[in-house]
């Protein structure tokens, strides 16, 4: 497939709303309404659109206590990280877990309540996980910048 400058701004227009109709975007790229479905339907397709999702404000359901976690492993064996990984991404305040380089083994993503909620979730399940030698939390002061847009 081609992937043209007016495929990146159908991405940037999509990643802003994708709820804007074909008519709406047709009108903003130039294009026919025909001509915006197919090339939708072809980024779908050859995976450039992984999904359509909905972002939830935080506040509003009442999870805004945003936390990173370190995470090293107490080995470094193939066992220990498949156990590790699958444990984790059981963990439904884990939002993303990053496998990383440096000092620690992981990086997660955590979103609870507040901090009570925090230490809940830190002492009754991620400290379960038994290959799991240290933890080292960050908690978020303020959210200086949050988007989930690529830009291109």
């Amino acid at each position: 497939m081609i992937f043209d400058e007016v495929d990146k701004r159908l991405l940037e227009y999509l990643q802003l709303d994708s709820k804007q109709t074909n008519k709406e975007l047709s009108n903003k790229l130039n294009l026919s309404v025909t001509a915006v479905y197919e090339r939708i339907k072809k980024l779908e397709k050859e995976g450039f659109i992984d999904k359509y999702v909905a972002l939830v404000n935080k506040q509003q359901v009442d999870k805004a206590f945003v936390a990173f976690c370190h995470i090293k492993l107490i080995q470094h064996t193939q066992d220990y990280v498949v156990k590790f990984e699958k444990e984790v991404t059981a963990l439904t305040e884990v939002l993303e877990c990053y496998h990383i380089s440096g000092d620690c083994d992981y990086l997660l993503k955590i979103l609870t309540k507040d901090m009570v909620a925090f230490r809940e979730f830190l002492v009754n399940k991620l400290t379960s996980i038994s290959h799991i030698g240290s933890t080292q939390s960050m908690f978020v002061i303020n959210e200086v910048k949050h988007t989930t847009a690529i830009k291109f």
